[in-house]
């Protein structure tokens, strides 16, 4: 049996890390192996009362991440399987109140050749980029607020990826899933399911070290980057307000998704962009006793700008905004945020320190007086492996 360490390299969330000179890996011979990986973000917050009142409502100390990580194959390198699990209170899922949920990725890989793989288990459904985009990859402490509403999380099911083989430097990659519908870890449930399908197109070829999905440009892309995807999501009879996440329904809803999103680099700089829009035919449920819960419908944006001001600093922009149908507004709030931040890397995402100054503000109201509004600053120390 071999050990070896080293630094890893950027995650992945649909695939196994198979490389035994990143991590600290464990081998015999070709029949098995594993990479094991953690890394934990520890976090210091704080929220204002308002926009004007600059008094703190709410500080946030916490591990807001603690995960930890296993890659490998087992009896043949096209059998590999990814596992993570998360110990925090955040990553339990336990914030809501709910059961302690240790498990966010239990996946089984077969790679029919490098172009061509399938997985079953409970991954992250090919939707939007931020999402799939590791939490240990991020420009910013957190996802967007858009990201909270509109994003397909995680399920389980069937998943397969396909990069269509071509002579030129473009790549097209095909992405599709069949799962659950309701998110982590689901009870047996309804005969409804959730159908997703992804295409993504990269006019100058790949990125260097999968920078397509990791934010910011670290790599200092010699030549301009661009990956174009969109994404389509039907979830038949599915009892969450958000889908596969949020509360529960009073009566099952046929909801669809329509996700396009971009990811552009070119010597230092970076630009994000996403576009959500989520719809069903009615969006209000009834319990027995009257009371009402809602589908969350409308659109929402998220923008990202970023630069790198030397080969291990950062400063990047976000402009983030949800906003309800007519409909549900008497139920949903418009909100947009602004964010600016910056981030010192010490060993690319794997080590770094990042700090977040921003405002947030509700129903077009960006008067500072308004008690919906409020400034929010945060300061997380990233390490890992």
């Amino acid at each position: 049996m071999a050990v070896s360490l080293g630094f890893a390299q950027n995650e992945s969330d649909e695939r196994a890390l198979i490389k035994v000179d990143k991590g600290i890996s464990i081998s015999k011979d070709s029949l098995f192996l594993m990479n094991i990986r953690f890394r934990m973000q520890n976090r210091f917050g704080i929220r204002t009362e308002s926009g004007e009142d600059l008094s703190i409502e709410q500080t946030d100390f916490r591990v807001r991440r603690l995960r930890l990580r296993f890659d490998g194959y087992v009896l043949n390198p096209r059998m590999q399987y990814y596992i993570q699990l998360g110990f925090s209170k955040a990553d339990l899922d336990l914030e809501s109140g709910g059961y302690a949920q240790p498990i966010r990725d239990a996946m089984i890989y077969y790679f029919f050749d490098k172009n061509f793989y399938v997985g079953f288990g409970q991954g992250k459904l090919p939707g939007n980029r931020e999402r799939v985009v590791s939490s240990g990859n991020l420009q910013f402490a957190d996802r967007s607020i858009a990201n909270g509403v509109f994003t397909l999380d995680r399920d389980f099911g069937f998943f397969g990826y396909y990069t269509l083989p071509t002579k030129g430097r473009a790549n097209y990659q095909l992405k599709g899933a069949i799962n659950t519908g309701e998110g982590r870890n689901p009870s047996p449930g309804d005969g409804g399911l959730s159908y997703t399908t992804r295409f993504e197109y990269l006019p100058f070829g790949t990125f260097l070290n999968s920078g397509d999905y990791s934010e910011g440009d670290l790599e200092f892309e010699p030549r301009p980057k661009l990956s174009i995807g969109v994404t389509y999501n039907y979830n038949d009879e599915a009892v969450r307000a958000r889908g596969q996440l949020g509360s529960s329904l009073y009566e099952a809803r046929d909801l669809q998704v329509y996700i396009a999103d971009a990811m552009f680099k070119y010597m230092g700089w970076a630009v994000m962009a996403e576009y959500f829009k989520r719809t069903t035919t009615d969006p209000f449920t009834h319990s027995d006793a009257g009371d009402i819960r809602v589908v969350w419908v409308g659109t929402g944006n998220n923008l990202h700008l970023s630069r790198m001001i030397s080969r291990k600093s950062e400063l990047a922009l976000r402009y983030a905004a949800v906003r309800p149908d007519l409909e549900v507004e008497a139920y949903e709030n418009r909100v947009e945020e602004a964010a600016l931040g910056y981030t010192q890397y010490l060993n690319g995402h794997r080590i770094k320190m990042q700090g977040n100054v921003g405002y947030s503000w509700a129903n077009r109201e960006l008067d500072l007086i308004e008690t919906s509004n409020f400034w929010f600053a945060t300061f997380q120390v990233e390490f890992g492996i």
